[in-house]
């Protein structure tokens, strides 16, 4: 029920906000980075800006500063370094415009990170402890080691285009601890490591390892009554939203006929 109130109170305001046109502001970007986030120099590197942004136009930014534009297409669009130099390292973000005046512009998506270095150093080794699955609750360590002294370890996690932790440890082992482990930790994770002294100097990323949240994915005892009772919910509440917007898109075509006709009668 508090999800279906949200939802209507969310369609209330969002007309608001649009002047009572109806429409809603555009969706925000997701970015990402192929092949990976860290990069030798000279190789391809392309940042991927998805949306449902159709007919829209795509802004991609550097280190705040706008840097390229194109046409979105149905899913958003691609923007292509063709031979990476070091400084096109930096924080990217993007976002969408579109083509009508005002032009209605999209908040920007979260950033990634990107690294032009040198992959020297032999990728490190990664483990979990204790290992197995680790029970809702638990602690879990993960351990990155290097071959080297004086380095600088960085830890991530598929799907998260950013850097989790980082730490420079006294010797050639980091340790990144998660107490309270949650279901949003399990996935896959990989790290990096580089010189404290020379930053573009970087080991190869190591193999991924993954950790188990045991118990299963689902978080409730009964999933599949949960699932059927927010979809039920979630239903009516996308029902009411649509006639709440027919209604606000009628109110405002009609709207100016109604004090003539008051007048009339």
């Amino acid at each position: 029920m508090a999800s279906a109130l949200t939802v209507l109170f969310l369609g209330c305001w969002l007309a608001g906000q649009r002047g009572l046109s109806g429409q809603l502001p555009a969706t925000r970007p997701s970015i990402s980075a192929s092949p990976t986030r860290v990069i030798a120099p000279g190789r391809v590197l392309t940042i991927r800006c998805q949306c449902q942004c159709k007919g829209r136009r795509l802004f991609l930014y550097k280190d705040g500063i706008k840097i390229r534009e194109l046409d979105a297409a149905g899913d958003g669009g691609e923007f292509t370094i063709p031979s990476a130099r070091r400084e096109d390292g930096g924080i990217y973000s993007c976002r969408s415009r579109s083509r009508s005046e005002p032009p209605d512009w999209s908040d920007r998506n979260d950033i990634v990170q990107i690294f032009v270095a040198e992959l020297i150093f032999r990728n490190p080794s990664i483990s979990l402890s204790p290992s197995g699955g680790v029970a809702l609750g638990g602690a879990v360590t993960i351990r990155c080691q290097g071959r080297h002294q004086n380095m600088r370890f960085l830890l991530y996690k598929d799907g998260n285009p950013n850097a989790l932790q980082d730490m420079e440890p006294a010797g050639d082992l980091a340790e990144f601890p998660i107490r309270n482990v949650s279901w949003r930790h399990a996935g896959n994770y990989s790290c990096y490591y580089h010189h404290k002294l020379y930053p573009f100097i970087w080991s190869h990323p190591s193999d991924p390892v993954e950790l188990v949240v045991a118990g299963g994915s689902e978080p409730s005892a009964a999933p599949g009554l949960t699932r059927a009772i927010i979809g039920r919910v979630n239903a009516v509440a996308a029902g009411l939203l649509l006639l709440l917007l027919a209604f606000v898109c009628y109110r405002r075509t009609r709207g100016s006929e109604c004090p003539a006709q008051r007048g009339k009668g």
